[in-house]
């Protein structure tokens, strides 16, 4: 069956499958690329609140890039280059996303499979998960855009035992290192992270946003300028903002419009 990536809506969230049947989602050439495509897509949409990037069925998040092709695509230092920049290019689309997103993983969450999911906001895991990137035993390296979500989410020391032991980690390990946000058994995985989109996406929408924009900021060494800390208080000039009041006050659900 072909290698694709699926993307179907449910109201205001967003699902982005990686489908590589048969060989647990490993993410071929075209897949990186429509990633990329996708998530951009998504981005630009405000209809949607959150979105949740998984792969097809329970034995994989995604297992890697496919080797299979590498010797078509990868073979040498100016095709490794090129496929790079696809691969770099949908790791800034996810991770620049507007909106906030979810990584629904169960089983092998491996190489490219787990640079793509740190890429995302929030990582939700069944219990028999596992993560790694184990491609010294390839003679790979994790390039620059690759390594930075990882850096992100577990920390320079952290992110060089994953990458020069190349072990792979069992879900509660993950979890102590900061891997993922959650584990739960593997029959309450998706529920669990669908429960968790829904609450994301029963927000106030602009209030997410900043919020995304803010903690990428702060990540920013460089200080703060007036207009950014005026920015912390565009939220008060929003009709969602009073939407909000009236119904805590009324002791109501908000209905947000994203205005």
């Amino acid at each position: 069956m072909t290698a694709s990536i699926l993307c179907a809506r449910d109201g205001a969230i967003a699902t982005v499958t990686l489908s590589n049947p048969g060989k647990l989602n490993a993410l071929t050439r075209p897949m990186w690329m429509r990633v990329g495509e996708l998530m951009r897509e998504l981005s630009a949409d405000d209809s949607v609140r959150c979105i949740v990037l998984r792969g097809d069925g329970e034995q994989a998040f995604a297992a890697g890039a496919d080797i299979s092709e590498f010797e078509s695509v990868r073979s040498n230092v100016e095709q490794a280059r090129r496929y790079g920049e696809d691969i770099a290019g949908s790791m800034h689309a996810v991770a620049e996303c507007r909106h906030p997103t979810v990584a629904l993983i169960q089983g092998a969450c491996v190489g490219g499979g787990l640079e793509l999911a740190s890429q995302c906001d929030l990582r939700i895991c069944g219990e028999s998960s596992r993560f790694g990137v184990p491609i010294k035993n390839l003679g790979l390296v994790v390039a620059y855009a690759e390594m930075q979500g990882l850096i992100n989410v577990v920390g320079r020391p952290v992110a060089l035992e994953i990458l020069l032991e190349g072990r792979i980690l069992g879900a509660r390990e993950a979890y102590e290192k900061g891997l993922v946000n959650r584990v739960v058994p593997d029959t309450k995985a998706v529920e669990e992270a669908y429960a968790l989109a829904r609450r994301v996406a029963d927000g106030a929408p602009l209030v997410a946003r900043w919020h995304k924009k803010f903690a990428r900021r702060l990540a920013d060494p460089r200080p703060l300028g007036p207009d950014e800390y005026a920015e912390s208080y565009a939220c008060f000039g929003t009709e969602d903002f009073h939407i909000g009041v009236k119904a805590f006050l009324a002791k109501k659900k908000p209905e947000f419009t994203g205005r």
